[in-house]
């Protein structure tokens, strides 16, 4: 793997960074903050004009078909200039349509998602919030040539604004064979669906929604019945890396703004960037921002080869958790008592920063995954050494 961005990558890069620092000033920011959807469809039709919603989608279906690292140049960016965009949950529901889904389901979704004229969203967690399969309790059960869903889902993202949801619903028990889940595409205006905004330090939009004998359509069924986790695993694992790739540009903003700050904000007459103490901060900040940029880049790239990323997608993810917040309290030390005033902008990229650490897992949880992982393949090849297989007393 070759972590220097090529000149296409460069490009994109910096045309998605000159785009939001003329369309997504600050003051936009705030104003979606108090949105009722969240989001301006003026920027959104914009960023459809430039191809971010169906950059990584087939080109049939009026996609670029570009990899995800490509991809996670734009959230990095988006990351940058905390725009309110609905991209991610739009589109790795799209990326697990264009997988899984009939074609139907492709042609009729996928050119309307890349024209910026769909929002999509996807519903996993309920009240255990961890990402695992026994953790579904939502029921969609066969009525006639239809399905009716019952159960809560929590910490839905955009769904005010979405037009479709991918639920993960439980259709069968589990067994050795299936872990009995299915994903449908439902329509969010369907009868029988409630939603309740739910309050984030993000102050971005999320909801409790819930399913109340909602009837839907077989032919909303994407893939196949009772395997559906295997794909919900896929999406989980894309829309983790993007927003490590979201959270280390917000991080990287947070601690350039800080850097700039302490090489004018002068005490004792000097700068205060000249105090061994920023020297020691700035350092660790910077290390931290490349090391969780270089573990993401990894887990992005192993996906678009087709291999196996659920461990490398995991290290990213617990990293970022915990020196992406570290840089932004470290950012907020360095500027003193004006970071934390809300008429200032620092705050901006502390929010969503710390949000962000608790969606999509937790340290904790992906320590476990790849503790996890480590246990169920003895004999793996670790740091160049083999792992003893320990026979059972």
């Amino acid at each position: 793997m070759d972590t220097t961005l090529t000149e296409e990558e460069l490009m994109v890069r910096e045309t998605a960074r000159k785009f939001l620092e003329a369309e997504c000033p600050t003051r936009l920011v705030r104003e979606m903050e108090n949105d009722a959807k969240g989001y301006p469809p003026a920027l959104w039709k914009k960023a459809a004009d430039l191809g971010w919603q169906g950059m990584a989608l087939p080109e049939r279906y009026g996609g670029s078909g570009m990899p995800l690292t490509y991809l996670g140049l734009i959230f990095g960016e988006i990351g940058r200039a905390v725009a309110p965009l609905p991209l991610l949950s739009t589109v790795v529901t799209a990326l697990a349509v264009a997988r899984e889904g009939s074609e139907e389901e492709k042609a009729s979704l996928l050119p309307a998602v890349s024209a910026g004229d769909t929002v999509l969203t996807w519903a996993f967690s309920e009240q255990d919030p961890r990402f695992l399969p026994q953790t579904v309790k939502t029921e969609a059960k066969a009525s006639g040539a239809d399905f009716v869903i019952n159960g809560t889902k929590l910490f839905v993202e955009n769904f005010a604004a979405a037009d479709r949801c991918l639920v993960v619903c439980r259709t069968a028990p589990a067994s050795p064979q299936s872990a009995g889940l299915s994903l449908f595409l439902v329509d969010t205006k369907t009868r029988g669906i409630s939603e309740r905004p739910l309050v984030t330090l993000a102050k971005d939009k999320v909801s409790e929604v819930t399913f109340a004998d909602v009837l839907v359509p077989k032919s909303s069924l994407v893939g196949r019945l009772h395997e559906g986790a295997p794909a919900a695993q896929r999406l989980l694992e894309e829309a983790t890396a993007l927003l490590c790739s979201e959270m280390l540009g917000a991080t990287r903003k947070d601690f350039e703004t800080a850097i700039e700050y302490a090489k004018f904000r002068r005490a004792f007459g000097q700068p205060i960037g000249a105090f061994q103490s920023i020297w020691h901060m700035g350092a660790d900040m910077l290390m931290w921002i490349d090391g969780g940029e270089l573990l993401t880049s990894e887990a992005l790239w192993k996906m678009d080869q087709g291999l196996p990323a659920a461990v490398e997608v995991s290290q990213a993810k617990a990293f970022c958790n915990e020196k992406c917040e570290a840089v932004v309290r470290l950012c907020q030390t360095i500027h003193g008592g004006i970071g934390f005033m809300m008429e200032f902008d620092l705050h901006l990229w502390y929010r969503r920063v710390a949000a962000w650490t608790l969606r999509l897992g937790t340290s904790y949880e992906h320590r476990a995954r790849i503790a996890e992982a480590l246990l169920d393949h003895p004999g793996r090849v670790i740091l160049g050494r083999p792992v003893p297989v320990v026979p059972e007393p």
